[in-house]
């Protein structure tokens, strides 16, 4: 495949935005002692892949945010949710998009869809676009803990998914750092517009069946570009597209890493400290099987 080279002048920018340091403590998700008695756990305790011969595929989240009330447009991140969104209804999701909602209404949604009936699916998927800091993701009116995206679906809070996975990809910002790394000749032009943060940590899950893939790794930037958008979410999507069906999840993430790793490079000739960097993705996999996605 072809690598994704941007044809067009048009700049990245970098999913982040100014906040504050606090000394806040750090929140892990709080480990669960639940009796699992969900059919398909204890049928498949010894099952080397996970079930996926449901009659649905599952239930898909995308949160975009575009426009904020004290942050800068992430212009591109439609282009990045249409891209997304396409992916996952080839793959049968019953997809559901909000953009630029509130910290209140992203909370309400997710304990709403937790609660819901998912008996019948073989996993879940939610995708969040945003700007971020290392523990945190911006909504359009304010910030949030990250781990607020999978806490409602740990243990008890969703019975109906336990022991299937659930799936968390996050395109925003973990910090201030940016990586040098070695120029590779594929360049897609970037700028920056966002302003540097203070430290902070995200926070990961801890629970059987989860995955997390970040866009970037602790500390770094994340680019998107206002035309193509971001390295991170076209990758995901077009490696979803064109290998769902025969790959398992963490070969087609680990070809999502090295695409954006290797075949993305940032030109900011205005700016050396942005010139000519690179970005890695971050994957924290909690899965205890293969998951594949065989078509329905």
């Amino acid at each position: 495949m072809e690598p994704p080279v941007s044809r067009s002048i048009a700049a990245d920018e970098l999913d982040t935005k100014p906040i504050v340091s606090d000394n806040k403590p750090k929140i892990s998700a709080t480990p669960r002692r639940s009796i699992v008695s969900a059919p398909n756990v204890i049928a498949a305790v010894m099952e080397e892949n996970y079930n996926t011969t449901n009659s649905k595929r599952g239930t898909a989240l995308i949160f975009n945010h575009v426009s904020f009330t004290d942050k800068t447009i992430r212009e591109g991140s439609m282009k990045d949710c249409d891209s997304i969104e396409r992916a996952l209804k080839k793959l049968e999701f019953d997809v559901r998009i909000w953009t630029d909602e509130t910290k209140e209404n992203i909370i309400k949604i997710l304990e709403k869809v937790a609660k819901e009936d998912h008996s019948d699916h073989d996993c879940l998927v939610v995708v969040v676009m945003t700007h971020g800091g290392r523990d945190d993701l911006a909504a359009s009116d304010k910030s949030y803990d990250v781990e607020k995206l999978w806490k409602p679906f740990l243990g008890n809070g969703s019975p109906s998914l336990i022991g299937k996975p659930k799936l968390f990809f996050i395109q925003a910002c973990r910090g201030t750092e940016v990586d040098a790394g070695v120029k590779v000749g594929n360049i897609v032009a970037d700028t920056v517009d966002s302003s540097p943060i203070a430290e902070l940590k995200f926070v990961i899950p801890t629970m059987a069946d989860v995955l997390v893939m970040y866009s970037t790794y602790d500390g770094h930037y994340s680019w998107r570009n206002p035309v193509n958008g971001s390295w991170f979410i076209q990758a995901l999507s077009d490696e979803l597209e064109s290998n769902a069906h025969r790959k398992e999840l963490l070969q087609m993430l680990t070809t999502v890493s090295r695409v954006v790793a290797y075949q993305y490079q940032s030109n900011v000739p205005d700016n050396e400290k942005m010139d000519a960097k690179k970005q890695m993705p971050c994957v924290v996999s909690m899965l205890t099987r293969a998951l594949y996605f065989p078509p329905k």
